[in-house]
């Protein structure tokens, strides 16, 4: 069977991360990422990821205590190269090769982004994470995904989250909201959807890049994706 997407940028949750713990890193949460992303590795599918850092440090906390917004953003970057390095490391506890490249330059631990270094290490079958979002505060990690597919011409944008799509409301708190199976961009706007921030979302639009909206805690969601199943929502 074909695949009917060669270049996917997986988009994480650093929240997802924590499993059922109230921070941190679960191991089985990374174990489980681990063996979703093998099984699309395998198929000969590239693989690029964003994580974000929620689970170790939201830049909205900053607030109450005290720390300025932009030290707040620089303290979240990190909290994604964290997560990133825990990544990398299942990843390669499964047999994958990888590389993890940082907006902001920290040589020791990561590459710096350069794009055509990035572009060829997929190429060559590494999956790539992305780590420290944009490099500049003010951009949540759903810009840096959206700005990093794009760079790398990734032909969809996977936002793996804990429900398994896109609904007119939220469905862990009303009970009659109704599942969209695809959308326009244009919907997504006029309805007030919220699935990234309008940066990210406004860049995926213009430059007509498709977002897959779905569970990833689902066993073989990934696969069956990538293979053309019509799972979760899709926006294009």
């Amino acid at each position: 069977m074909g695949l009917k997407y060669k270049r996917v940028l997986l988009k994480l949750s650093g929240e997802s991360l924590m499993g059922k713990q109230s921070f941190g890193i679960d191991s089985g949460m990374l174990h489980h990422y681990a063996q979703e992303i093998k099984s699309i590795v395998d198929q000969g599918v590239e693989v690029a990821i964003v994580i974000g850092g929620g689970n170790i440090y939201r830049g909205l906390q900053a607030k109450e205590s005290g720390i300025e917004r932009v030290q707040g953003d620089y303290m979240g970057m990190l909290a994604t190269c964290i997560n990133g390095l825990a990544l990398q490391g299942a990843l390669e506890n499964n047999g994958m090769y990888t590389r993890l490249i940082s907006a902001v330059e920290m040589l020791q631990i990561a590459e710096p982004y350069i794009r055509r270094r990035a572009i060829r290490h997929l190429e060559k079958g590494r999956v790539v994470i992305f780590s420290a979002g944009t490099g500049s505060p003010y951009f949540t990690t759903d810009s840096a995904a959206a700005l990093r597919a794009n760079e790398i011409n990734a032909d969809v944008i996977l936002k793996g989250t804990r429900v398994d799509g896109i609904y007119s409301a939220d469905p862990e708190k009303d009970p009659t909201a109704t599942k969209f199976d695809t959308l326009s961009f244009a919907k997504v706007i006029s309805e007030n959807l919220n699935i990234m921030d309008m940066t990210a979302f406004t860049m995926c639009q213009e430059n007509n890049l498709p977002i897959v909206v779905f569970d990833i805690n689902q066993d073989a969601n990934l696969l069956n994706i990538v293979k053309g199943e019509a799972i979760g929502t899709l926006v294009a």
